[in-house]
């Protein structure tokens, strides 16, 4: 079988297909970067936009073709509030459309689509299953959750789709709003909390998420949502203690009154001076965390990194960079 990745030169793609070769699978990648990986002696790059219609018609996607989309605009770079639709709708939503109407043009009917956890919005109940209320805080969830809307018709014409919601991928070459965190540590200056650090923080990791993509397209590609994340995240105070003694810091952690701070940020935001994206900053302090055992159910699924190890691992990945250090993009230990 011949599996198309489309965004496959980007984070989890970079993961999936290596996956994908080792099974004996044809595999090509589609996206608007071409990076030098290694796996590209054993994995065909094709140019693609996924914004422009043509461009992902060239592709040439055939009936008997596996499907993934891959392909996101983040949250970082933080964008103002005017440029957030505009900056996330183009690739998030309107590329996804693309994608579906070259897959039905074309009779292909599996598709694997990431969104977010973040088209759930505030937390409603806890730990969060499949089913949790869906309402967006921002135009990224928004962006995402449309493209799920978008997918539930779909397989009502006989499409078979996958989707899967990640919380905050952690792993080799993405450190994100994490390489603000490790600025104020390596400083040795205060870490300030969200609220008290008494709720947990939920991270998946990169090689989690390749690994669930692989499982769906072994399962027959089940027309269902999945959650992605950890197993029994730490509290947030935990997780940064543990990482400021790793680092040798100095650094104190500073809770603040969850209230206050999002109201300042919310300031900051409607200033068009945005230090976080609210989507981020209106939950931080939530009880944010992912029930995973669906995936288990139906695809064998398990995640295998724990939260604390990841963030050490994108610490020392943030350190070696500094020092001018050759990366190792090799997997982090998995949980025991």
């Amino acid at each position: 079988m011949r599996h198309i990745i489309f965004g496959g030169d980007g984070f989890v793609g970079r993961h999936l297909a290596p996956k994908l070769v080792a099974e004996g699978e044809e595999v090509i990648v589609a996206d608007i970067a071409r990076s030098p990986l290694g796996h590209y002696g054993a994995v065909r790059h094709i140019h693609c936009d996924v914004t422009d219609k043509a461009s992902v018609a060239a592709v040439g996607v055939t009936a008997d073709d596996m499907v993934y989309n891959l392909s996101a605009k983040m949250l970082s770079p933080i964008q103002v509030r005017a440029k957030r639709h505009d900056f996330f709708f183009p690739v998030n939503y309107h590329g996804a459309e693309n994608i579906i109407e070259a897959m039905d043009r074309a009779g292909a009917p599996k598709l694997v689509h990431f969104t977010t956890d973040m088209i759930y919005g505030h937390t409603v109940t806890t730990p969060m299953t499949e089913d949790h209320p869906v309402a967006p805080l921002g135009e990224y969830g928004l962006s995402k959750w449309k493209t799920e809307e978008l997918a539930a018709e779909w397989r009502k014409r006989g499409m078979r789709i996958s989707l899967f919601r990640p919380r905050l991928i952690i792993g080799p070459g993405r450190l994100g709003i994490l390489e603000k965190l490790f600025k104020l540590i390596d400083a040795n200056l205060p870490v300030p909390m969200i609220g008290s650090g008494k709720n947990p923080y939920q991270f998946i990791s990169v090689f989690d998420c390749a690994e669930a993509a692989r499982l769906a397209w072994k399962a027959g590609v089940p027309n269902e949502a999945y959650n992605l994340g950890s197993l029994n995240p730490p509290p947030v105070r935990r997780l940064l203690g543990d990482l400021i003694k790793h680092a040798g810091s100095k650094s104190i952690l500073v809770p603040t009154p969850g209230w206050a701070v999002k109201r300042t940020l919310d300031f900051l935001d409607a200033l068009n001076k945005p230090l976080m994206d609210p989507e981020q900053y209106l939950i931080a302090d939530e009880e944010c965390v992912l029930d995973v055992s669906k995936g288990k159910r139906d695809l064998g699924w398990v995640p295998q990194y724990r939260d604390e190890d990841m963030l050490i691992a994108a610490y020392r990945e943030y350190r070696a960079k500094k020092d001018g250090q050759a990366v190792s993009h090799a997997e982090h230990v998995p949980a025991e």
